[in-house]
């Protein structure tokens, strides 16, 4: 059994968060499941940044 390769990123939006992830892992997002693990939360005045979106990748294993 291989292992999976996973990581948890923060961003002040899911799709911020899940290009650090795509970057980190150094994958395309076709090769990755994404589960957001909790959403952004506005500030005051409908401001991005008051909670960050939190997201988990993982690579998606290919057969060969």
């Amino acid at each position: 059994m291989t292992p999976k390769f996973s990581i948890e990123v923060e961003g002040a939006t899911e799709e911020e968060a899940i290009k650090k992830a795509l970057k980190e892992l150094k994958v395309s997002r076709s090769k990755v499941k994404v589960e957001v693990v909790s959403e952004e939360v506005k500030g005051l005045f409908g401001m991005t940044g008051a909670k960050p979106a939190r997201v988990r990748v993982t690579v998606i294993k290919q057969n060969s």
